[in-house]
């Protein structure tokens, strides 16, 4: 009835359960199925009284083959434990369960020998001899992987072994397993040792042991047993020498360098370019060049191996043949790299083949990329190299840009004054949409935004540096949405070198709101601490007093008395930061009033984490400076310690109180001093961020200075030409009279010249340079073109007036002498009233200066009387610092004093302590002396119990048996009463009987008689 009313859902749904039941039960089986039996258990316990040592000895010898593994497995801690013990016990049972064991207890064996040997667990002349043995028993392993476990592990115990055991215990198995009639693993693994033991001999030694046999691996019929020997010719050739080297190996190497495989010439190539250090200039002139080009020509995307090596390679090889090439063969370098940048990349679309070997190409060429900018050149590297570095940075796989992101540092380094040129790159890596390319460019991101933002001279750069900083701040909002805090923390961290590269108004615009909104928002406690930091740097290198203030009141505000309990924990953290950050002036000022004042917090956690900032708050403050700031610090503890309730805050203040009280005396004297030098030196910095703000806006108001002078002067030279105007209508009047004066001399010469004309003409001619003089005399300071006109108009009337009675020769010569002094009486005094305007000009230019002059002196004085009354309370300070000093000084005294009697009192009552102490062992030796009879006699009370004991046992048996006796006795005394009855009554039939037969005998008596 039910199912005709269920619904279709809800038939499917109650279907899906019940498959999920049947799924969840098919699960569980097995899980039953592997339940440990009762018996399994039995044989898998181990008694909990065996220590370490015997328990892994009794599971080594009859416990399972997993118990085995897992005491191999921890025989280092063994070892580090109780290293003779388990060498003396443990080792042997390893020893046994080797021998025929499988492939996971031999890796874990050597493993385990291999960690002991590595972190220098044991003491090598002791037990690596003991190691090596087992070593070399097991070296020849069938397995491949695991005898080449025990191979490492014997290379590293090469390293610590002596000479002789090397020699003796080591080379001449390996003269043996050398020949070509033992395995290719055993001769790969004489290779092996071959190059490691030759660092450990000096050259005769392995010229004349070792090298024989290098050479004839070297011409083994098997290519890996030459590729390996050749890459192990390396240390041979260190161990031997440079002479040596030349003479003997390079000659094998070059053969092996032409060898039918590519594995052996890669071996080769590799080995010669390694070595490359070691060769004079001819070798690498006619060895390496012609081999490193002819490699570079051969090498095909087919033959992927020596693309690898010889990218691998590129920039250590260029590196050492840069003196040594042509232009040529640079030009061919660089294309072969170019080449290698692109391999395996298509052109259509940047699309990549997906060839492991390809990549790995490309990565390596990120490597090698600051060394082919120093090959380069950087003035070159626009040409020769960016399209190849930009193709590198935007490549399609993440491992080669987060390559070139972990070399972009060195590159920007090395590009100087370039560094504009890779700014796309830069920008492009930091927008990344893979984060572990962001990972790679955060290592070193402080080195390469100082590179990058150092270059302030260049325009072009300064302009592209708002893209940089909204680069930066959108990485860190792409990482901040990820889950990879740990890479969000270390961002911050390289974001706090920008207060150092950035001024601190930009910083406040753009960088300060974000940080502020991790700090309060973000989830993550390593990520919160990581912006408080990064805001304290901020607020450090800020030079404006506004925005330092506005950081400071937000602190407080939305932190220190925030809402939400969090925000205050960060609050205490950010002190705990600047107590490393800042100043302790600073500190003092900013942050330990709302610091202490969370004491009052009602959440338990804040006052906790408050007693533990506390003894860093404390080595702040310094007396008596900071006297009254101390007074309320221990107001604070005060009253943690009478009011507080919650008992982890109580046992928390109550460690602080101790570590307040031995603050002062727990820390040494040159720490302390370390401190005080390090603080004086931030109050330095401090300070002179504070003059250089002070500088800036003198400058600022220097400027408003100057434009204020500027209308100043605007407004002088105005004033100035209205008063020349009214100067020169004042002195027309008497210009006009001295004129007057002129015209009478000049008819007394025109009347005196009617008797004769050419002593007339001479006077004229003489009269010329006088009237010159004399206009020119005239016309002085004050005069303007007014005046000119006025002169030049009673000329004119004064000529017209006499020449009725002149002859017209005179009248010509007349009114050109005029029109001559006229005209130089105009030209004067427009050359006067030049020089009178830039005299002014000059006037006011002095006035201003003398003004500008003033103002600094003031301010200089207004510095210079602040100075003294700074030095004046400095030096009041200094007297009450003498006289506190003086006063401590007699107290210390005072305190000498005392301590001295308590020192003498406490000298006599150690001598009383001694006598006592003294008495006491004596009295303790008599009760020990007493206490040793008395354990004797109760020895023998003791003994004598037990004899007593065993004697009346004795007596008890005796008394049983007498009891025993008695009763047998009264049982006896029964019997003979009734044998004395039965004998009475026998005796009394006896005696009838005889009386009878008496009587019968009587009778027959009588009757015979």
């Amino acid at each position: 009835m039910f199912s005709g009313r269920m619904t279709g859902s809800q038939s499917s749904l109650l279907l899906a359960q019940l498959e999920e039941l049947h799924e969840l039960a098919f699960i569980e089986r097995p899980i039953r199925r592997s339940l440990k039996t009762a018996e399994e258990i039995d044989q898998l316990t181990v008694d909990e009284d065996l220590n370490d040592i015997e328990r892994a000895v009794y599971l080594l010898s009859v416990g399972q083959e997993v118990q085995r593994a897992s005491v191999i497995s921890n025989l280092p801690i063994l070892v580090r434990q109780n290293p003779a013990e388990t060498f003396r016990r443990v080792v042997p049972k390893v020893r046994e369960v080797l021998n025929g064991a499988g492939a996971e207890i031999q890796l874990a064996a050597a493993a385990s020998f291999l960690t002991i040997l590595q972190d220098d667990i044991i003491l090598i002349h002791t037990h690596t001899y003991s190691i090596l043995k087992t070593v070399l028993l097991h070296l020849n392993h069938r397995d491949t992987v695991v005898s080449n476990a025990w191979l490492e592990t014997l290379l590293s115990a090469i390293n610590a072994l002596p000479k002789e055991t090397i020699k003796q215990e080591v080379l001449n198995p390996l003269l043996y397993q050398s020949q070509l009639s033992h395995s290719l693993q055993a001769r790969l693994s004489s290779c092996r040792i071959l190059g490691k033991v030759a660092c450990k001999f000096d050259s005769h030694m392995v010229k004349k042991e070792l090298l024989p046999l290098a050479r004839s691996l070297c011409q083994d019929v098997e290519f890996e047993v030459r590729a390996c020997m050749c890459r192990q010719l390396e240390s041979i050739a260190r161990a031997t020498g440079v002479d040596d080297t030349r003479t003997e190996l390079l000659p094998e190497l070059l053969e092996l360098a032409e060898d039918e495989e590519s594995n052996v010439r890669l071996a080769a190539f590799d080995t010669i370019i390694n070595l490359m250090e070691m060769m004079d200039s001819d070798d690498r002139v006619h060895i390496v060049v012609p081999l490193v080009m002819s490699v570079c020509e051969e090498a095909t995307s087919a033959d992927k191996a020596v693309l690898v090596s010889l990218s691998f390679q590129f920039g250590k090889l260029c590196s050492g043949l840069e003196g040594f090439l042509s232009d040529e063969q640079k030009s061919r370098l660089m294309q072969r790299f170019r080449v290698l940048c692109v391999a395996g990349l298509q052109t259509e679309g940047n699309q990549t083949d997906g060839n492991n070997e390809s990549i790995l190409v490309r990565c390596n060429c990120c490597y090698n990329l600051p060394a082919m900018v120093v090959f380069a050149e950087a003035a070159h590297f626009l040409s020769e190299l960016y399209p190849s570095f930009s193709s590198l940075c935007c490549d399609p796989e993440v491992s080669v840009r987060r390559s070139a992101a972990a070399s972009f540092h060195q590159v920007v380094k090395l590009l100087g004054s370039n560094v504009q040129l890779v700014h796309k790159e830069l920008l492009a890596l930091l927008q990344d949409d893979a984060l572990e390319v962001l990972d790679a460019l955060m290592n070193h991101l402080e080195e390469t935004l100082e590179a990058v933002l150092s270059r302030g001279e260049n325009v072009t750069l300064d302009n592209k540096i708002p893209e940089l900083l909204a680069a930066l701040l959108l990485a860190e909002q792409k990482v901040g949405c990820s889950l990879r805090w740990r890479l969000h923390e270390k961002l911050l961290q390289r974001y706090s070198y920008l207060a150092r590269l950035l001024p601190g108004e930009v910083l406040h615009q753009s960088f300060s709101p974000r940080i502020f909104i991790i700090l309060t928002t973000n989830k993550v406690l390593p990520v919160q601490k990581e912006a408080a930091r990064t805001f304290c740097m901020f607020l450090r290198y800020n030079r404006k007093h506004e925005q330092r203030q506005e950081m400071m009141e937000r602190l407080i505000q939305d932190l220190a008395q925030g809402r939400s309990y969090w925000n205050r924990l960060r609050f205490l953290d950010i002190c705990e930061m600047a107590t490393e950050i800042f100043s302790r002036k600073y500190i003092n000022k900013h942050f330990l009033m709302p610091a202490l004042e969370l004491v009052h917090d009602p959440v338990a956690n804040v006052r906790y984490k408050l007693c533990q900032l506390l003894p860093r708050l404390r080595s702040s403050l310094r007396l008596p400076a900071d006297k009254q700031l101390l007074q309320q610090l221990d107001f604070c503890v005060q009253k943690l310690l009478c009011r507080e309730k919650d008992k982890d805050v109580v046992a928390t203040i109550r460690k602080t109180v101790l570590e307040l009280d031995k603050l002062d005396l727990t820390e040494p004297f040159h720490k302390r001093q370390e401190k005080d030098l390090l603080d004086q030196k931030k109050e330095k910095e401090e300070t002179l961020l504070l003059e250089m703000e002070q500088l800036e806006r003198q400058q600022t108001d220097g400027k408003l200075n100057s434009d204020k002078h500027t209308e100043r002067k605007r407004r002088d030279s105005k004033t100035s030409l209205s008063a020349t105007k009214s100067m020169s209508v004042s002195s027309s009047g008497a210009a006009f009279s001295s004129s007057g004066k002129e015209m009478r001399k000049a008819k007394l010469s025109r009347s005196r010249s009617l008797s004769s004309q050419p002593t007339i003409s001479k006077a004229a001619n003489s009269d010329r340079p006088l009237k010159v003089k004399e206009l020119s005399g005239a016309s002085g300071p004050g005069k303007s073109s007014n005046k000119d006109d006025s002169l030049r108009t009673a000329h004119f009337t004064m000529a017209t007036q006499s020449t009725s009675s002149m002859p017209v020769l005179i009248r010509s010569n007349t009114t050109g002498l005029l029109d001559r002094a006229s005209a130089l009486e105009h030209r004067s005094s427009s050359s006067t009233m030049d020089h009178r305007t830039s005299t002014l000009d000059q006037r006011d230019h002095r006035s201003s200066a003398m003004d500008h002059r003033t103002s600094n002196m003031e301010h200089r004085t207004s510095n210079i009387d602040h100075r003294t009354s700074t030095m004046d309370h400095r030096t009041s300070t200094m007297d009450h610092r003498t006289s506190t000093m003086e006063h401590r000084t007699s107290n210390m005294d005072h305190r000498n004093d005392g301590m001295d009697h308590r020192t003498s009192t406490l000298d006599h009552r150690t001598s009383t302590l001694d006598h006592r102490t003294s008495t006491l062992d004596h009295r303790t030796s008599t009760l020990d002396h007493r206490t040793s009879t008395l354990d004797h006699r109760t020895s023998t009370l003791d003994h004598r119990t037990s004899t007593l004991d065993h004697r009346t046992s004795t007596l008890d048996q005796r008394t049983s048996s007498i009891d025993q006796r008695d009763h047998k006795t009264s049982t006896l005394d029964q019997r003979s009463k009734t044998m004395d009855r039965s004998c009475g009554i026998k005796d009394s039939q006896s005696r009838k009987l005889s009386i009878n037969r008496k009587s019968n005998s009587f009778t027959i008596q009588s009757a015979r008689d």
